[in-house]
């Protein structure tokens, strides 16, 4: 049966899952920590009722007062000579259990009320969030006294006013949650199967929000416990003979002077529990995070990290602008080794454009970003190379340095403006800060510059959509502002990545045109990165195809496209339409490119070819010059064969 049930569909996804879940946790060592500690006191906890300890209750007056480390005594006695050990050991686990039922208890309700509020909406949010909206009106502390106080002084009433109080917490955080699901396709489809609410509730939107209630769950029963202890601390929660944690210290505050060990005893422990659940609960709550199971537990750097030999960074003579050499990076996740750029070299002059092209997925991003240190680290690495600027290498430089490279000397154009316009300023507002970041010049200038510079792209009416949000503005609109403020500054070197990739063939035409007549007017050095050469060919003088986190093949724009000596580039160039040709079906590549952390020893794309043979998989291809500055990674490039391929 076990066997069976490790078959079935998306077992395997959710073994990975979690595998990687723990492994953040582990690399957390903070959670560790907390982990350490709350994992000796359950354990102790567990164990108390077989531990050989003193009655805990049992009145000693003639031992009253002993202090810790004595014979017998380890932790010593109490006012009363009760056994402070056994007392404190049945004290925490008493406080853990109430801690911990108090937090089901607010789970289960508080969740149950944000998922139907969020779900039905209407009346029922309305009803619900309402009564919720009561509660929160009063402070929480005033709120539980009051109904300790109306079901009277014990550890159980305590436990539901603690509950109670924290109810609130649970059904807005699971509003929210519920909220931005319930209107998901999904849902939709869901509702067309014929399911019915209860079905939907259950299956679709539970294990959507799960996560949200291991997260609030995790991070609350510190509060719990600390809570329950303090009104047990007042005398309104555990009573005598029963103690718990804050009724001990709250008996030890009278011999504060007299046996401080009394009261500063239980309150240590109370420390330790709450911040071991505290720790684990935020561990718990990165581990279920899927944006950080990616990475470490850490703040991304403003730079790329950068680990290279000392010959990496000798900047010498530059052939271009911009010259690239051997330029490695690569991410470390959950102990694996990703290779996303391999070994890159190449250069771009003053007006010329190289157009990188490739499949999704073959490192043409992650080279762009590695361009100007933009790769987020951790995960990411430069492990080699070097990226001259007018001779001077980027990578060397401090993170002060580089913000006056980043959009003065080199910009970047993104390939959706939608995610790096800010939503809440103007474009004008946008541009005019991207020149004010580089240049000494009062608002009122860098904004009149702005308006010309949205002018300049071709924004209609620029000096009144200069007041336009980023939302207001169409696909194609957004793409001219981003270009409009990586223009600002008159850049050396522009990285335009897919620029046009979400727009329609008319927009993409006109942004294209527009970029080259920019390209022409500054003269600047464009690294344009595209994965159709149909693109490329319209605006690249050079080409330079990628694969596997290599360069497979470059040369001229018309030497690649219309004579390719790589089967690679071939096969990509027979996967475009041409207008007119007859063609109904074109031949996809098959297979998928090597896992970036298996890569193979020899050629990567040797698995795929119709032309490989032994020699291709045996050791790493260099490049191979087809013909004057055309150059391929193949051992026996198409150009030998006799082979001609027309774009």
């Amino acid at each position: 049966m076990n066997g069976r049930l490790s078959r079935l569909p998306g077992s395997a996804p959710r073994r990975a899952a979690a595998k990687a879940a723990l492994s953040v946790l582990a690399r957390n060592r903070p959670a560790a920590v907390g982990a350490i500690i709350l994992a000796l006191i359950v354990v102790i906890a567990l164990l108390t009722p077989v531990l050989p300890l003193l009655p805990p209750d049992a009145i000693d007056p003639a031992n009253r007062l002993i202090p810790p480390l004595n014979a017998g005594r380890t932790l010593g006695t109490d006012q009363l000579g009760r056994d402070m050990l056994a007392r404190l050991l049945w004290g925490a686990r008493l406080s853990l259990a109430v801690g911990l039922a108090a937090t089901f208890v607010a789970a289960l309700a508080g969740s149950s009320i944000g998922v139907c509020a969020g779900y039905f909406g209407r009346w029922i949010d309305a009803l619900l969030m309402r009564a919720i909206d009561m509660l929160m009106a009063f402070p929480y502390v005033l709120l539980a006294l009051t109904i300790v106080a109306a079901l009277g002084p014990g550890l159980f009433n305590a436990m539901i006013a603690v509950a109670v109080v924290n109810i609130p917490f649970f059904a807005r955080n699971l509003r929210g949650s519920t909220l931005g699901i319930v209107h998901r396709e999904f849902i939709d489809a869901a509702r067309l199967s014929g399911k019915g609410d209860f079905s939907i509730l259950v299956s679709e939107v539970l294990p959507n929000v799960a996560p949200v209630i291991v997260i609030t769950m995790s991070t609350t029963v510190g509060w719990m416990i600390l809570e329950t202890a303090g009104l047990s601390f007042l005398g309104l929660g555990s009573q005598p003979p029963q103690a718990d944690l804050g009724s001990m210290l709250g008996e030890g505050r009278k011999l504060l002077l007299n046996a401080p060990f009394v009261s500063t005893i239980p309150g240590a422990v109370i420390f330790l529990l709450v911040i071991g659940v505290n720790l684990v609960g935020d561990g718990i709550r990165d581990a279920l995070d899927p944006r950080l199971r990616s990475g470490a537990i850490a703040r991304p750097s403003p730079v790329t990290a950068i680990s290279r030999g000392r010959a990496a960074v000798d900047a010498g003579h530059s052939q271009g602008v911009l010259q690239v050499r051997t330029l490695s990076t690569e991410f470390q996740t959950a102990g694996e080794t990703y290779k996303a750029v391999n070994s890159v070299s190449f250069a771009i002059r003053n007006g010329e454009c190289l157009g990188l092209v490739g499949e999704s997925g073959s490192g043409k991003s992650v080279t762009a970003l590695s361009l100007l240190a933009l790769v987020q680290s951790p995960p990411g690495t430069i492990t080699e190379g070097a990226v001259l600027l007018d001779g001077e290498d980027v990578l060397s430089k401090s993170a002060a340095a580089l913000r006056f490279i980043r959009g003065g000397r080199a910009s970047y154009v993104f390939q959706d403006p939608q995610s790096t316009l800010h939503p809440l300023l103007t474009i004008g507002e946008q541009v005019a800060e991207a020149l004010r970041a580089h240049q000494p010049v009062s608002r009122v200038k860098a904004w009149d510059k702005a308006v010309r510079l949205l002018d300049l792209v071709r924004i209609p009416n620029a000096k009144r959509r200069a007041h336009a949000f980023p939302h207001e503005l169409s696909g194609g609109m957004r793409q001219r502002v981003g270009i409009a403020m990586a223009l600002a500054n008159h850049p050396e070197v522009l990285i335009a990545d897919e620029p046009t990739t979400a727009l329609d063939v008319t927009v993409q035409a006109q942004v294209l045109k527009l970029m080259n007549e920019l390209r022409m007017r500054d003269s600047a050095a464009v690294l344009f990165i595209t994965h159709d050469f149909g693109v490329a060919s319209d605006i690249c003088d050079r080409i330079a195809v990628m694969y596997a986190g290599q360069i497979v093949e470059m040369g001229a724009a018309e030497d690649v496209l219309e004579r390719p000596a790589h089967p690679y580039t071939r096969r990509l160039i027979d996967c475009v339409p041409a207008l007119g040709s007859g063609i109904r079906s074109f031949r996809a590549i098959g297979g998928a490119p090597p896992a970036a952390n298996r890569l193979p020893s020899g050629c990567a794309f040797a698995d795929r070819c119709d032309f490989a043979v032994a020699e291709c998989r045996a050791r790493p291809v260099g490049f191979v010059a087809v013909a004057s500055n055309h150059l391929a990674r193949c051992l026996h490039p198409l150009e030998a064969r006799g082979e001609r391929t027309s774009a």
